[in-house]
């Protein structure tokens, strides 16, 4: 048996991040993989401490054409036996939202989920996005792999994951229809692991930081670590990092015993 920690962040800008608690973070931490979100950055515009860091393999996906956009990565150190970028439609993948790990023990998803507050044309994209990424999870559970999930979902669950709920039931990110997506997903049997360990309120993951939202601790929980059901007895925590700062988002965290 070994211990796996895993560690997913928002960094909203991997440059401007590195500059604050990014960098100690890759150097300290000594998580076994790293998964951060909205890099905006392709790998040739990043500074060498970012492109290698010593102790991981490093992977990369950005959008096709929007420059300072999206994009996700991986830092991991046991090489994974292949890292695909996408589900394999262009329509979900041009925008560099997604890194699909392959280990011996599960298939990781490291996924930006798509904002739905810009439009109702975006609100409709995202919805796609969950629908098509559900049916995803659920063959690749079926064809007999674990699954690990991390990655801001851009919707808070139930009204305990945000300070505001009545104030933003009509705002994307806590409409109907994503939290429903949520449940689905979680029926489809799939598993919220931080609710597994912390059941309590005011637990966030994003603030505004137009408000200094932050400060008073008015925020969303809206980054995520799922597992498939087979997991769940493997799953040893589950944790938020609100003091780690560089961010509109905080870090969050799992530990298996693979």
């Amino acid at each position: 048996m070994r211990t796996l920690r895993l560690l997913c962040w928002n960094v909203n800008g991997i440059r401007a991040a590195y500059k604050k608690d990014l960098d100690r973070l890759l150097r300290q931490d000594g998580a076994d993989v790293i998964c951060l979100q909205e890099t905006k950055a392709t790998p040739d515009q990043l500074p060498e401490g970012l492109r290698s860091v010593p102790g991981y393999h490093s992977y990369f996906v950005s959008p096709e054409e929007r420059k300072g956009y999206s994009g996700v990565c991986i830092y991991s150190k046991a090489k994974p036996n292949k890292v695909i970028p996408g589900f394999g439609q262009r329509r979900f993948d041009s925008e560099g939202r997604t890194l699909v790990a392959h280990y011996d023990d599960f298939v990781l998803f490291n996924i930006y989920f798509p904002n739905g507050k810009a439009s109702p044309e975006r609100l409709r994209y995202k919805m796609e996005f969950y629908q098509e990424f559900l049916e995803v999870a659920k063959r690749t559970v079926e064809g007999g792999r674990h699954v690990v999930v991390c990655g801001d979902v851009n919707t808070a669950h139930r009204e305990i994951d945000l300070a505001r709920p009545k104030e933003n039931g009509k705002i994307s990110g806590f409409l109907p229809q994503e939290r429903k997506w949520i449940d689905d997903f979680l029926a489809a049997g799939f598993v919220d692991t931080f609710r597994m360990f912390d059941p309590s309120p005011e637990r966030y993951t994003w603030w505004d930081m137009k408000t200094r939202a932050r400060e008073r601790n008015v925020g969303w929980r809206i980054d995520y670590f799922f597992v498939d059901e087979g997991l769940r007895p493997k799953c040893r925590d589950a944790f938020i990092m609100p003091e780690v700062l560089g961010s509109d988002h905080c870090p969050i965290g799992l530990v298996l015993e693979i």
